[in-house]
């Protein structure tokens, strides 16, 4: 039965990056996501036009009536637009959710989380689950991004669980070079009992497939989301 729609209202709204901001919504009828679920917003014009678009969802399952979406404003983006230009706190937004069960993560099992750029998104609420519930041991990340200035979750992702890595410039004194992710990258966080997951741009999430068939995971073990142009690689 799919979920109904639902009105959240915004109770804060923060930066990630330049071009990311990280919206906390209060539900009207709030019912438990899993780490690795989405929710879409829909936007209807006094004209009835709608569009719409699905976020992941960026924070931890918890008691809380609460969820936090992460959205990075597109160019011509509809939805990403508005929520970046005209949505302050206090405004009402129609929502429906959590939606999947594919991409999901319980922190009772090991997990690697490989994501790229914006990909990172539902693998954050993975890792803050894992924090929360004591169960980082079972849990790495790995992520690549453009730049240090292309970082989400910067302030709050350094931990013994989190790898960062840089596709195009890497701060003063890093030990690697910048450059896509390699075999080399992943290997070290590799465990035989973990479930991998892989969240980013179709290019992004095909090349790190590859890399772990490659590596010899088996495909049952690799779960894979793409997102559209706003996931980096």
């Amino acid at each position: 039965m799919a979920s109904p729609w639902q009105m959240a209202t915004v109770v804060s709204i923060r930066d990630e990056t330049a071009r990311t901001k990280t919206f906390r919504l209060a539900l009207d009828a709030p019912k438990p996501h899993l780490a690795g679920q989405h929710y879409v917003v829909r936007l209807t014009a006094p004209d009835g036009y709608t569009a719409s678009r699905s976020y992941s969802v960026a924070s931890a399952p918890d008691d809380s009536a609460e969820v936090e979406l992460t959205v990075e404003r597109l160019d011509d983006g509809e939805v990403s637009g508005f929520l970046h230009d005209v949505v302050e706190v206090g405004d009402e937004l129609e929502v429906r959710g959590p939606i999947g069960l594919y991409f999901v993560w319980d922190a009772t099992t090991p997990a690697l989380l490989l994501g790229g750029g914006s990909g990172i998104v539902p693998l954050m609420a993975m890792l803050r689950l894992a924090r929360a519930r004591g169960s980082s041991d079972l849990v790495e990340l790995v992520v690549s991004v453009r730049s240090p200035r292309d970082l989400y979750y910067a302030a709050e992702l350094p931990g013994p669980e989190a790898t960062v890595l840089y596709s195009r410039e890497a701060p003063s004194g890093s030990a690697r070079a910048p450059g896509r992710i390699t075999a080399g990258d992943v290997v070290a966080h590799l465990r035989p009992d973990a479930t991998v997951y892989i969240c980013g741009s179709a290019p992004f999430a095909d090349a790190a497939g590859d890399l772990l068939v490659d590596l010899g995971v088996a495909s049952e073990n690799i779960r894979v989301e793409r997102f559209g142009p706003s996931a980096g690689s």
